[in-house]
């Protein structure tokens, strides 16, 4: 407390400060054997202690001395004790309320969802959002630009309004991502792969589009109604122009293999939909020949598609440089050598040494440092799938052996921030390692007049997690405040068989400092990409229900996890609130 007296000084926030002390102080025991005597004289409280340490204490402490005799404990002192209790509760629901607003009628915690860029044309899709039960809207400044946040933003609150509900918006600053840069183009090709099933027979056709638009065939439309995620072939517009629902069409693919495929319906004057139950592979000058109804067969070529970045496929013993050099990388012409990508931010490799770890892509693919020299770092891959893994531009990169030396707030957001001062309810924050960090955020946030603006901690590094109290004290101190578990770069971090621990270890301090906390990354993964949920994913979902927020990311069902969300949050809010059992009646 002594040293976080000169952030308190006029902050409103000693209570919470000193609750989170006390925490600390305790929990720097090994209490176990204390705990299971004191259970055995049912007494078992200190276990959920966290909002109210000296409260819960003193209750304890006065139950002893009844039992023992040797104190009488009047009935005022213990109903001191249990008021304690109280107003630490309160405190959190109150903090809890600043930064995430009202707590929503039928559950105690909010759902946030990611927007994804079809937010910004439309509303509809935003609507449905709120309507199913999201409370905060999520836009991520890694993507996009300001007149798409805008115009995510003005749907948000038209929907809002004409809903009747109230959603925030929470915009997160990129930060320093680190991230693997650009490859080198390759001609592009396009792939028509239909689904199967187990046995290698057809379960659903690949759908596609002819495009007589004149854009560059390939990846779906972005945010096009009726036609976004369809990948399209370009075709001639008089040729596409004579195609009919029904008719069929011959395409030589890449290999010479012919294959048929069937036009399904028209989707505006420069599209054709249709499918196919074979694999093709096309690229720019493939045949294609429309087998017409009338017995004529008119041909015609695959046009212009989308160049695609070369990509590194990598094994384990490869050698890999992650190089200095900003110019696109390009794939190794050795055996072992599977080539060169370049680092986004090459400033970091002065921090490595050989023998640490590097990870990539969210740590699906694991290297060590071989070798540095003036040309950027050289990995050996350690870990990767049996086949081979493939490593793509703009993927991340995790160093959790080194001591990077990285500003909190990168350039691009300190740009950004002029946006989201104006414009955002929630300043996400990521990439938080210390309280000096805290402090620059709220600084950048006064000086544009926004002092007041909530803001969340992403607790996402190694250096996050030992510097906790302070950055929670620094964080709390100056503004409505809270934290995130930003548990993918997190278990990559920390390793993911600590995971689960550091996640509890975080929803504890939080309580002890009676500041919120976001529960995110792959919360219902699978449901929302595939609309079918896991077991873990159902288990993981309830246990969110501890914190005070839960965050879903974008994908094509996510309008159903957010319904499902909804009800088990509903139905474990009669069960537990945070780690403790209410014993709501079992259905037996």
């Amino acid at each position: 407390m002594a040293e976080w007296q000169p952030c308190l000084t006029g902050s409103g926030y000693p209570q919470g400060a000193a609750n989170l002390a006390a925490y600390i102080a305790f929990r720097r025991e090994d209490l176990r054997k204390l705990q299971e005597r004191l259970s055995e004289l049912g007494l078992s409280s200190l276990g959920r202690c966290e909002g109210h340490v000296i409260a819960t204490l003193d209750a304890v402490a006065l139950a002893l001395n009844a039992l023992a005799g040797t104190c009488p404990t009047s009935e005022g002192t213990l109903g001191a004790a249990t008021r304690a209790n109280r107003q630490g509760d309160n405190r959190l629901k109150q903090s809890t309320q600043r930064l995430l607003g009202r707590e929503p009628k039928r559950r105690r915690v909010r759902i946030m969802v990611t927007l994804p860029t079809a937010a910004a044309g439309e509303i509809g899709f935003v609507r449905d959002l709120i309507e199913r039960g999201m409370d905060i809207a999520r836009i991520n400044c890694a993507h996009d630009d300001a007149a798409t946040w805008q115009a995510m933003i003005d749907n948000v609150r038209s929907a809002a309004d004409a809903t009747g509900r109230t959603c925030l918006i929470h915009m997160d600053l990129a930060g320093p991502k680190l991230r693997t840069g650009d490859m080198a183009a390759s001609p592009g090709r396009l792939r028509l792969k239909p689904k199967r099933d187990e046995r290698g027979d057809t379960r659903a056709p690949a759908y596609f589009l002819f495009d007589a638009s004149g854009e560059p065939g390939g990846a779906g439309l972005r945010g096009a109604t009726g036609l976004a995620g369809y990948p399209r072939v370009s075709v001639a517009r008089d040729w596409l122009a004579r195609l009919r629902p029904g008719d069929l069409v011959e395409a030589t693919d890449t290999r010479g293999k012919k294959r048929i495929l069937n036009v399904l319906d028209r989707m505006g004057e420069a599209h054709q939909l249709a499918c196919t139950a074979d694999s093709v592979w096309l690229e720019q000058g493939c045949a294609l020949k429309h087998l017409g109804g009338d017995g004529k067969q008119r041909s015609a070529q695959v046009g212009a598609l989308e160049s695609s970045p070369e990509v590194l496929v990598v094994h384990i013993g490869d050698r890999i440089l992650l190089s200095r050099d900003p110019t696109p990388g390009e794939l190794g012409n050795t055996e072992g050598y599977a080539g060169r990508i370049p680092c986004a931010q090459p400033e970091v490799l002065d921090s490595l040494r050989v023998g640490e770890r590097v990870f990539i892509d969210d740590g699906s693919i694991g290297a060590e440092v071989d070798r540095l020299d003036a040309e950027g770092a050289w990995l050996r891959i350690s870990r990767a799938r049996p086949e081979g893994d493939k490593i793509r531009p703009a993927k991340g990169l995790n160093f959790p052996d080194s001591q990077l030396q990285l500003p909190a707030l990168v350039e691009k957001d300190l740009l950004d921030l002029d946006f989201v001062a104006r414009e955002a309810d929630i300043v996400g924050y990521s990439f938080v390692q210390s309280g000096a960090d805290m402090d620059r955020l709220a600084d950048e946030l006064e000086a544009r007049g926004a002092g007041g603006k909530g803001r969340i901690a992403k607790i996402e590094t190694r250096n996050a997690v030992a510097n906790l109290p302070e950055i929670i004290v620094h964080g709390a101190t100056r503004g409505p405040f809270g934290l995130m578990i930003a548990r993918g770069d997190l278990a990559v971090e920390i390793g993911w068989g600590r995971l689960a621990e550091i996640q509890e270890e975080i929803l504890w301090l939080a309580e002890a400092a009676h500041v919120p906390v976001v529960w995110a990354t792959q919360v219902f993964e699978q449901l929302i990409k595939e609309n079918l949920p896991s077991r873990a994913e159902m288990t993981d979902a309830a246990m969110s229900e501890r914190a005070e927020c839960v965050m879903l990311n974008k994908g094509p069902f996510v309008l159903d996890a957010i319904a499902m969300l909804d009800d088990i949050a509903c139905r474990m809010r009669a069960h537990q609130h945070k780690k403790s059992a209410r014993l709501r009646a079992l259905h037996w």
